[in-house]
């Protein structure tokens, strides 16, 4: 049995910031599991760049004002006292990352260069040209290896062992090998991202965005807070779903119906293209609704215009979403305008944190960080740039959360750890060896398919009830799933299985979640109950798990300076 004092599940800038944290004890043994390559994890797709008031391109911008954006953009749905924690010290996190490397775009003055985003008062996303998150990874990944973090690559987590509410360890598969590992630790960093794949076909999220961690956490007793809100982007390509980052509109794209018209006059005549990432979806989706798109159905889109922009400014900030467009649209945006249209982004809920401070959950011993949980920072709508700027930050405070945890816990007993491991060595026999059953991709397409047409960007009760409904009959399909591969060894039919109930389980509860809050917010946008509703769901949705039902509690918001009032633009 192995055993660490850390292990970090999930390599990306939550997972990567956590092992630096955590290793900076040397007393400690830190691990940490992922299933890519680290450098190949979903931070490293991250365009456009990194929130911080570090006041270079504004000297007015100040992270009072970050904290009144942020919480404005959530919808008022926000915990007040984590999003000031995280505005006031973003910065620093800025200086420590320009310390360990991160080349920066510069300005004029040789400081960090920050541009526009949408919903925000002042330029203060941090950029590195149209590359921002993949350049994080990479110096985060230096650090790590300085600090010797012992990484266990292509590995995946299988379940938490958690005996009556005490943190064992984990059960995770060695893809390679196809050898299922118990692992004890004192402590463990959840850090494994978000579940965008269960709207599988229409997402810009990596093909391994299936909610690991988050569902390991719910099936061991940990509460989901707030599934419902699901981000959709604005600009995802039209044919795939692929993002265009919100670089695109900071630097002064244009929102093109097939009028010619700049449709966001009609929604956000202050921001125009610069609303928030929930209104401008929907203004989209209701150009397209209301006939003003172009194409049909499904392949209906509107447009995006940059050639105003002219080919340098183009090819100095954004030259990887020109290459995304000639890619998987054939269109070169220095010539003509890109065909988009909204696709599934960013979960902003997720395991349930109870104290931001060290990104603890309800369970001693288990932290979390990132797009897997949910502190609240987003509530019920993310801001561009706030992102990559949650996974560094409370990645961080992660990481030193899990390191106290680690020297004020001792290694218990491994009964439950002994029982998960043997529990999956008996699944993935038997699994491997089933040879009738139900094709498990068609389980999948079907939900994906059922969450875009009734739990995507606009919502009913009715349509919902047919989703839950739906899912729910998915989940007792899967019993009787067949993977077709016999292998041991790199058989990532098994991985795929795993993953598919994943996020079967997310998608019952960002239903249940969004069945229940009946009103409009943020990200949730209900044609039946089109306002916002303070006086009934000014709180935040957990959802248990007992046995194969789930169970349904609410808790207040933090509110400490802002009182909610209408949000506008």
């Amino acid at each position: 049995m192995l055993s660490y004092d850390v292990v970090i599940v999930g390599a990306g800038g939550a997972g990567m910031m956590a092992a630096l944290s955590a290793s900076e004890d040397k007393s400690l043994r830190v691990a940490c599991l992922s299933k890519i390559f680290p450098t190949r994890s979903h931070t490293g797709a991250a365009q456009g760049g990194i929130n911080a008031a570090m006041g270079y391109r504004d000297a007015n911008d100040s992270p009072a004002s970050h904290f009144m954006d942020t919480v404005k953009g959530s919808d008022f749905l926000a915990d007040q006292d984590a999003v000031e924690f995280f505005t006031s010290n973003m910065p620093k996190v800025i200086s420590e990352l320009n310390y360990y490397g991160v080349p920066f775009s510069r300005d004029e003055n040789g400081r960090i260069a920050q541009r526009p985003f949408g919903g925000a008062s002042s330029p203060r996303t941090c950029y590195s040209a149209d590359k921002t998150g993949h350049v994080i990874l990479h110096a985060l990944y230096e650090q790590c290896l300085k600090n010797g973090v012992k990484f266990h690559n292509d590995w995946h987590l299988l379940s938490l062992a958690v005996n009556n509410g005490h943190f064992e360890g984990i059960v995770a598969m060695d893809i390679r090998s196809g050898e299922i590992h118990a692992i004890q630790a004192k402590s463990v960093v959840i850090a494994t991202g978000g579940f965008g794949r269960v709207y599988w076909s229409r997402t810009t999220n990596a093909i391994n965005m299936t909610g690991d961690g988050t569902a390991a956490c719910f099936n061991a007793g940990i509460p989901l807070k707030d599934p419902e809100f699901v981000q959709f982007h604005p600009t995802g390509l039209a044919s795939t779903g692929v993002l265009l980052s919100e670089a695109c509109r900071g630097e002064g794209g244009y929102l093109i119906n097939k009028d010619g018209e700049r449709f966001m006059a009609r929604y956000a005549p202050g921001k125009m293209e610069l609303g928030p990432r929930d209104l401008v979806s929907r203004a989209i989706e209701t150009e397209i609704k209301e006939g003003r798109g172009f194409g049909e159905g499904m392949q209906s889109y509107v447009l995006m215009d940059l050639r105003h922009l002219g080919e340098k400014r183009i090819m100095e900030r954004l030259p990887q979403v020109r290459e995304l467009a000639m890619d998987f649209e054939g269109v070169d945006l220095i010539k003509e305008p890109v065909p988009i249209r909204p696709s599934c982004h960013y979960t902003m809920g997720g395991i349930h944190i109870s104290d931001y401070q060290t990104c603890s959950t309800p369970i001693e011993g288990i932290h979390a960080a990132g797009e897997c949980c949910c502190v609240s920072i987003h509530g019920a709508n993310r801001l561009g740039g706030n992102s990559v700027a949650d996974v560094v930050l409370f990645g961080k405070y992660a990481g030193l959360g899990a390191k106290e945890s680690a020297k004020r816990r001792s290694f218990t007993t491994t009964e439950k750890l002994s029982e998960e491991t043997e529990k999956w060595m008996e699944k993935f026999r038997t699994i491997r060896h089933k040879k009738t059953g139900i094709n498990m991709f068609k389980i999948r397409d079907e939900l994906a398919e059922t969450m875009w047409n009734n739990v995507g960007i606009f919502r009913t009760e009715s349509e919902m009830e047919k989703a839950f409904k739906k899912v729910s009959e998915l989940l007792e399909k899967y019993k009787d799933a067949v993977i077709g591969d016999s292998s041991e060894k790199y058989n990532m039919a098994f991985i795929n299985y795993v993953e598919i109930e994943n996020i079967l389980k997310l998608a019952k509860a960002i239903t249940m979640g969004a069945l229940n809050r009946k009103e409009s917010r943020g990200s949730h946008s209900r044609a039946d109950y089109p306002i916002r509703d303070d006086a009934n769901f000014l709180k935040h949705t957990l959802i248990y798990q007992d046995g194969d039902q789930y169970r349904l509690e609410y808790s207040p918001v933090k509110v400490t300076k802002y009182q909610p009032e209408e949000r506008k633009y």
